[in-house]
């Protein structure tokens, strides 16, 4: 099957030459594509579209590019355009992005098409495939579209205008990838629905068991570094304890890394590793005892789940996080919650943890059944199989491709 992949990704290549640092989402790219190499392991022709957002205002084009080093040579990258001024950027990257899947599905027509959340460019593509070239579109559901980061309703005409269209795309979809039972609550009934909160990465597997060495006496945190991972009251946290031979390791970055280095500063136990590639990262959380997630907590529970927490189980840690919506109960085995994620808070979790050792609870076993590559890429070629049909020319189909003759034009 031919899949356009339509998601925010954000590549080494598109962040050398657009100022997207400050947005970076360091998640996202690692499931993109890890669900893109794994549905290619099923024989599936994946070709990825991100609009390589900036959200830096200025008054400058950023042309569209195909990526000359994707992270698989055989799954290509392309990045529309971009324009980032204020109320053109998104409709600017979404016109674009609809051209450019109207013309590869015309050259080499798509089976499916795959979306990764929703933000305007993904809404666009997603209604066209949808309703004009009567294409099952599959939603992949991160992060809960009815409510801001803080699990709140937005109030606002424009706010109850994209909530129509988020309603009114979801029932046209044909299928559903969502990280928690609550996403899964919003989609229609009679689709299929794949719950999916994070997958093994190979790498991670060969790491996590790679020479049978003692793990340090870390605490990581690998991700995003962004004001709702709660970061900052981590290191205020860690500041405050004295876990003798213990250290706290902190990877990834974002908008927040240049003050959480000056608020760390003098302090030999608190390490920044930087940006690290999959491999890297793999071995980086592997060689931790605890994995720490304090993001913020939600008014609406399950509305985003962290992929860090599958994967740091998967690797052998054991995990402190704030609660994220309801979790299978064997892999809470290996999880210490907290109540929040206040400096207070995590202070005593951590002293806690260390001082009981229940860093020796995991649950490694549980994590690489229900999320390892075997389970998972059986899992969307499944439902990836069950959605296609075959192809016919109806009136809708004639219809949608006169349409999308002019807009290629």
């Amino acid at each position: 099957m031919r899949i356009a992949y339509i998601a925010p990704y954000q590549g080494p290549s598109v962040v050398k030459r657009r100022p997207i640092f400050r947005n970076i989402s360091l998640a996202a790219k690692v499931k993109i594509e890890l669900v893109a190499e794994l549905l290619q392991s099923k024989l599936h022709e994946v070709e990825i579209m991100s609009q390589g957002e900036v959200i830096e205002r200025k008054l400058k084009v950023y042309p569209a590019f195909f990526d000359a080093q994707p992270f698989s040579p055989t799954i290509p990258v392309h990045y529309s355009s971009s324009l980032p001024v204020r109320h053109v950027n998104g409709l600017w990257a979404s016109v674009g992005m609809l051209r450019f899947f109207l013309r590869r599905h015309k050259a080499s027509p798509f089976d499916v098409v795959l979306v990764y959340n929703l933000k305007l460019p993904q809404l666009v593509c997603a209604f066209y495939a949808a309703r004009y070239l009567r294409l099952p579109v599959i939603l992949q559901y991160e992060d809960d579209v009815f409510v801001d980061v803080s699990g709140k309703s937005e109030s606002g005409l424009t706010a109850k205008c994209y909530r129509y269209l988020y309603k009114a795309l979801l029932r046209a979809i044909s299928g559903a990838i969502c990280v928690s039972p609550h996403l899964i609550s919003q989609m229609p009934a009679a689709i299929p629905k794949l719950l999916l909160r994070g997958m093994v990465d190979d790498d991670c597997l060969a790491s996590s068991g790679h020479s049978g060495s003692p793990r340090n006496n870390w605490i990581v945190f690998s991700g995003t570094h962004f004001r709702t991972k709660g970061l900052k009251q981590l290191i205020t946290a860690w500041r405050r304890i004295d876990v003798s031979g213990w250290q706290l390791h902190i990877a990834g970055g974002g908008e927040l890394t240049a003050e959480l280095e000056e608020m760390a500063e003098g302090d030999e136990s608190i390490v920044f590793h930087g940006v690290l590639d999959r491999q890297q990262n793999a071995r980086f959380v592997s060689s931790a005892k605890i994995g720490i997630n304090p993001h913020d907590l939600s008014e609406t529970p399950g509305n985003v789940f962290a992929f860090k927490i599958v994967e740091y189980l998967a690797c052998g840690l054991h995990v402190i996080t704030t609660p994220m919506g309801a979790l299978e109960p064997e892999l809470e085995e290996g999880i210490t919650y907290m109540t929040d994620n206040s400096p207070d808070v995590i202070a005593a979790t951590i002293r806690k943890v260390i001082e009981e050792r229940s860093y020796n609870c995991t649950a490694e076993a549980a994590a690489r059944k229900a999320y390892g590559a075997t389970t998972i890429s059986k899992s969307l070629d499944e439902l990836v199989r069950g959605l296609v049909r075959p192809r016919a020319t109806t009136p809708s189909t004639t219809k949608g491709s006169a349409l999308a003759d002019r807009c290629i034009g």
